[in-house]
């Protein structure tokens, strides 16, 4: 499983939220998310039986979807650019 570097954060920060170290933005938040659900969706293709690790990627779904809910109802423009980039289908 390939964890995230503080280097690849630092590009994930740097294309979405702005700057490198701004790590609240809502837009980074959820790019950072979407890398990570993708990391542990590949492990658990080989490793169907790891249960905990598919109820933590649940978990990360669920607030990866609570994120782009908000971000919708604040900026709705920003949502369709942010879904189009990330290419996630909505």
């Amino acid at each position: 499983m390939s964890y995230l570097t503080t280097e690849k954060k630092q590009t994930i920060f740097a294309n979405f939220g702005g700057k490198a170290e701004n790590t609240g933005s809502i837009e980074a938040q959820i790019a950072l998310l979407t890398e990570r659900i993708s990391s542990i969706s590949k492990h658990l293709q080989s490793n169907k039986k790891d249960f905990d690790t598919h109820s933590g990627l649940m978990h990360m779904v669920g607030q990866r979807k609570r994120l782009l809910t908000y971000l919708q109802k604040k900026d709705l423009q920003g949502y369709r650019a942010l879904i189009e980039k990330l290419g996630l289908r909505k």
